[in-house]
């Protein structure tokens, strides 16, 4: 959930989680020290500090694990760094929740400490226990239940000056497949088999088919090269494609089955008397804002709906200025853990872009960003169900 980065530097989320995390494992390491004291001496006392200590290290390197950048660039094997960097998340944000927990629930007992009603100290008991196990439920609910509720979404997307024999064009959209130790060429299977029975007219494929080096991109190639559309399958490349340092192997393999992947390359289409001009960009990274879309204009085919497929949406206001009609991106997963608080949607992915998941307008370019398939650091999704996208275009 932290991987909407190209760089290792830290960005204002990661130094939230950071900070959040240093200061609950200190808590954690404080209380199990305290502990330790009261029941060690002498030798065993050592021993358990020092083994307070090593926790405390490991969950650093554990932490470190979690990015993906980082380990490509490291040359660590993917798969092991995955499940390391996935479980010190998935401790760091149980023990931050539970922490805070136990805190209102001390203050709470701490209030009603002079109440001798045995019937509302069991009833206040029993709140407390319901709301310490709470954390734990739902990230097992995301991890269990909605990380593969695959959904078919359909939706309209108006555009302005949509040529007539467009309109309730189909377009399917897949994105953030991330085939890894998180989800199952069986699981990915499910999904493809949902695809086909849309019967688009195009597919487009918006980055991250992987997530990492080593990951079984051959597999998740074999089962994309089953979709089947009018006007053929196109895709870009994502982030995850250029951790691992397979884009080039990724176009070569792809375009044996029939799928091209467009980079920096367009490739017009003709629906009876009008053309869909299709663009792809490789990843943009948000490190790189000052060259978002750099000679993308070129791209552009006159009197064409031109549709720009970038996996990173934040490109879209530059993606407008230069005339494209429709972007197509993913990349933030729809935030993968949504809270709706007030009619606002609360996300990591609104640290990075304000382009989170949905249908965007600017001017008269339209954008539709998919929450995608996988995940990424912690395999869960929570009020962010992974997303098949049938998309049809309109005539605004």
């Amino acid at each position: 959930m932290k991987d909407w980065v190209g760089t290792p530097g830290l960005n204002p989320f990661e130094l939230i989680l950071i900070v959040v995390f240093v200061l609950a494992q200190w808590r954690i390491s404080v209380l199990l020290l305290r502990a330790a004291v009261r029941r060690f001496s002498g030798r065993a006392l050592i021993l358990a500090r020092t083994a307070v200590f090593l926790l405390d290290v490991l969950l650093v390197m554990g932490y470190l694990c979690s990015w993906s950048d980082l380990m490509s660039r490291l040359g660590i094997p993917g798969r092991p760094a995955m499940l390391i960097g996935a479980f010190t998340l998935a401790y760091g944000l149980a023990a931050s929740a539970l922490l805070a927990v136990r805190t209102v629930l001390l203050a709470v007992l701490k209030h009603f400490a002079s109440d001798v009603d045995p019937g509302r100290r069991r009833v206040l008991s029993a709140a407390g226990n319901t709301l310490m196990a709470a954390p734990l439920a739902v990230m097992g609910y995301g991890s269990l239940i909605q990380r593969t509720d695959f959904r078919v979404r359909e939706i309209d997307l108006p555009i302005p000056g949509l040529p007539g024999d467009l309109d309730g064009l189909r377009v399917l959209q897949l994105s953030d497949i991330h085939l890894s130790a998180f989800l199952s060429e069986a699981e990915l299977a499910r999904v493809i088999d949902a695809a086909i029975e849309l019967r688009s007219h195009l597919t487009v494929i918006t980055g991250d088919l992987i997530s990492s080096r080593g990951d079984p991109l051959d597999a998740c190639i074999r089962q994309l090269a089953r979709l089947k559309a009018d006007a053929g399958v196109f895709g870009c490349m994502g982030n995850h494609e250029r951790y691992a340092k397979v884009e080039d192997y990724t176009r070569q393999a792809a375009a044996r089955v029939g799928i091209r992947f467009l980079r920096s390359a367009s490739q017009p289409i003709r629906f009876g008397n009008s053309i869909l001009n299709l663009a792809g960009v490789d990843y943009q990274s948000l490190a790189g804002k000052k060259q978002y879309l750099r000679g993308a204009e070129t791209l552009i085919l006159p009197g064409a709906c031109n549709v720009l497929l970038s996996h990173n949406p934040d490109v879209f206001p530059v993606a407008a200025q230069q005339g494209y009609n429709l972007l197509l991106a993913g990349h933030t997963h729809g935030g993968q853990v949504t809270v709706e608080i007030l009619d606002q949607s609360i996300n990591p992915a609104r640290f990075f872009t304000p382009f989170v998941y949905g249908l965007y307008r600017s001017g008269s370019a339209t954008a539709y960003v998919t929450r995608g398939i996988g995940t990424i650091g912690i395999p869960t999704r929570i009020g962010a169900p992974p997303e098949i996208s049938l998309l049809r275009l309109r005539k605004a």
